[in-house]
Formats: C-alpha cells, structure tokens, sequence
C-alpha cells in the first residue's frame, strides 16, 4: 500500500510557558524528545511518513488556520494541561477536521482520567476497586464519613504520572487527612480521590491490540520499603537521609498474572479503550487484586514501560511501537 502521512501530537519538557499556578510537577506527564523519536521510527518501519504537530494547541492553530499537511491518520499522545478534559483535546480537534486517531477516543480518555469515574465503571463490569470518597475540601475530609479505616491514600482525582503524590499521601490519622486534602484542592483545584491503603504489591498489565486486546509481559513495579508507596510515585522528591530504599514484595506466578490479565481486559473493554493502555493494580491483605488506573496513555518513552518490556523480549522498542501502531491503523481500515 501506499505510504500514509501520519501525523504526531505530543507535549514535550517545556512545551508550556511556565504559569504562576502550576502545581510543582505540572510537566510529569510530558515527554522528552526521545518519545517522539522513537515513535517515528516505529512509523518509518511501517513505510510511512511522520508528520510532527506539536501539543494540542499547535494542532489547533494548524486546523484552524488551514494550515495543517495533509493527513490519513494521527497518533496522539498530548497530555494538555489543567482541565479533566485535557487528554481529550487533540482526539475532538482531529474529529472535527475528519482525521482518524489511533488509541482511545476523547470519551474514553476523559473518563480514564477521572479515577472516581473509572472506578465506578469497571466496577459495575466486575473488577474490585478499592473503597474510596471523593472529597472537594478539607471540611469534608475533617466532618465526612471515611472510606475505609486508616491507613488512607490520598491524591488528586484526575491527574496521572503518580501527579499530587508525596510520602504524605499515605494518611495515618484525621487531622493528616485533612491537611492531604487541603493540599490537593488548593495546589491541583480538583478534588482528592481518597481511597484504602493498600499494603500489597503493585502490578501494571500493558494491553495491545482489539477485540479482545493482547497483554504484553506483566510487570510488578518496586514499592518504597516504610510507606509501600510506588518509589516511581516518590523519585522526584527529595529522598531521606541515606536515599529510598525499595522492596519488591510479590511473587509473580501464572495464576496471578492470568487474574491480573483478565481483570485488565474487562476494564479495558468496559472503559472502551482502543489499541493500547496500561491498567495498574495493587493487592490487598488477602492477595486479591484491585484496580488502581487505566492509562490510555501510556508513555512510549524508552526507558517507559513499553522500554522495559521492549528489553524484556529482546526486541529494539521501534519494532515494538511499530507492531503496536500496525493494529491501530488496521483497525481504522488503513492497514493490511
């Protein structure tokens, strides 16, 4: 077939001039430039020709000034910035203009990107979450009825790349309740998604594909050894005296990884996901896996998951990425 002109949307370090209210890891979810350099090697192994767009308001300004190259198809993973809505940005502009996306629709992403809504819908697909509150101040942290006994979790509800937590987001007591909170709502102006602290090991299944998707290798992600937050959650902190220290508390058998699998896809189906996405689950006092987050937008970076289990199967990442894309343009009809 003829080679397509794939269109690229991204927010790269620094793609946003700072802004006095931005929280201190506003950028976490953006990518370096490797990302986008690997991303069109994966293209380019496929015969076709990338075109870099830039974040979603580049996309915009070339959409709405009639300036944007000629398109069959665009993959996106622009995060934006500030709004629930925000991942949701570039798939609605590309929608509009009659661009097919690959990966998940605005609907999908806005809904996987509000945890308390994500929570409510694998819920009623069958997939255990862990008891959780959505609370808008810290009156409602300090009057309100709990989720759960503590210890409790608290981060923002509609943020990603571990965003809003620190090693005080693991509550003990009211009072730290009520100070987590009020943290959350004053520094990301959204609410705090409380939930039970789960004590036992974290996993992330990464799901490729359609109908139904495919998982890639199961990966158990390191824990920090006194809190058993996510050391990936805690590097960008200032770590204690004598670093952070890690444990990797669970044993990966088949039959945990055939649950977690199974569990991944149901979300994954019940969420409408498309192509490809990461579902986190962490255990709890009983070994039984709870879902944490759907992320439809993984990060492709090379030392990202998708890096990780690129190693892991001896393969270069582009070829990985390059098997990834094929089946998204297949499934919009543009692929063998």
């Amino acid at each position: 077939m003829a080679p397509l002109a794939i269109g690229l949307a991204y927010d790269l370090f620094g793609s946003y001039p700072p802004r006095p209210d931005d929280p201190p890891d506003a950028e976490a979810e953006y990518e370096p430039e490797a990302t986008v350099v690997v991303l069109e090697a994966a293209l380019r192994r496929l015969g076709h020709e990338p075109v870099r767009l830039g974040n979603a308001h580049a996309v915009l300004a070339a959409l709405g000034g009639g300036r944007a190259p000629r398109l069959d198809a665009v993959v996106t993973i622009a995060e934006g910035y500030g709004a629930r809505n925000r991942e949701g940005w570039v798939p609605v502009l590309c929608e509009m203009a009659g661009i097919p996306t690959l990966g998940s629709d605005a609907l999908t992403l806005a809904t996987t990107l509000d945890k308390l809504w994500a929570h409510r819908v694998v819920a009623a697909a069958g997939v255990p979450v862990p008891a959780h509150a959505s609370l808008g101040s810290p009156e409602e942290a300090r009057a309100g009825p709990l989720p759960a006994p503590f210890p409790l979790f608290v981060k923002p509800r509609w943020e990603g790349t571990a965003k809003g937590i620190r090693p005080s987001s693991r509550v003990e007591s009211r009072e730290a309740l009520v100070e987590e909170v009020a943290r959350v709502v004053r520094t990301y102006r959204q609410p705090a998604l409380v939930e039970a602290f789960l004590e036992g090991a974290e996993y992330t299944v990464t799901l490729v594909g359609n109908r139904p998707p495919r998982a890639l290798p199961t990966l158990q992600r390191a824990l920090e050894a006194s809190s058993r937050i996510g050391l990936h959650a805690l590097d960008r902190h200032p770590p204690p005296p004598g670093g952070w220290r890690h444990v990797v508390p669970g044993a990966l058998d088949a039959t945990l990884e055939g649950d977690l699998v199974a569990l991944a896809r149901r979300a994954f189906e019940a969420l409408e996901c498309r192509d490809f996405a990461r579902a986190d689950f962490r255990l709890d006092a009983t070994g039984r896996p709870r879902f944490l987050e759907m992320n439809p937008l993984p990060t492709f970076a090379p030392d990202g998951t998708f890096g990780i289990i690129a190693e892991l199967l001896g393969r270069p990442l582009d070829e990985v990425l390059a098997g990834v894309l094929a089946e998204g343009l297949q499934r919009l009809g543009l692929g063998p």
